[in-house]
Formats: C-alpha cells, structure tokens, sequence
C-alpha cells in the first residue's frame, strides 16, 4: 500500500532526484488550509499509483530549503519530477481528477 513520505532538505536529492520512478513532492506547511484539503487526495493517489509513483511530503517550515531550490512561493505546491528533473507542477488545492490527468502523462 502507497503512502506519501516525508522528506527533508537532507534527504531530497537522494529520495526524490535519485528515485527510480516518478515522484510526486507535496511542498506543504502545518498551518496551510489548503494543504490539509488537499492531503487526502495525496494520500488515495499514493494508494493507487503504488510501485509506479513515489509521493513525498516537504513541511516548507523546516525543510526551506528544496522549496526555495525549486521556487515554490505558494503552498500547496505539487511537483512531479521523473528521472531527477520537474516535469509537471500544480500549485493549489486542486480536484482528483486534474492530479490524476497529470500523473498519466508521466506515468504512460
């Protein structure tokens, strides 16, 4: 069963850039509305795309530093990265079914 992990600043380049599949990274802080709307659906991807899609999880609050690295400026921001490198990014709490839209295109 899938199930989004968090990831430090530490450990980015070696769970995120360095994974052998996809990777969704959820950039979201404890204090964030929209965060918490969208978590839920984080979660039921994760389920659903295991063994083809990682998802992790970076609190902005203690982890600053890949946020700033990839310039998020508002969170939720979800980025999708495949073989090291953003591919796709989604900014704000969004529908299922537009993350899902988005995950096929790198997944197929």
């Amino acid at each position: 069963m899938g199930k989004p992990f968090p990831v430090t600043d530490q450990e980015f380049e070696e769970q995120v850039i360095n994974a052998g599949t996809p990777v969704l990274v959820d950039f979201w802080a404890d204090w964030c509305g929209p965060c918490k709307m969208i978590a839920p659906i984080v979660e039921e991807l994760a389920d659903e795309y295991d063994g083809k899609v990682s998802f992790a999880k970076v609190d902005v609050d203690s982890n600053p530093q890949a946020a700033t690295q990839y310039g998020v400026r508002s969170i939720p921001t979800l980025l999708i990265f495949k073989d090291g490198v953003p591919v796709d990014q989604v900014v704000g709490a969004v529908p299922k079914e537009v993350l899902k839209k988005r995950l096929e295109a790198v997944v197929s």
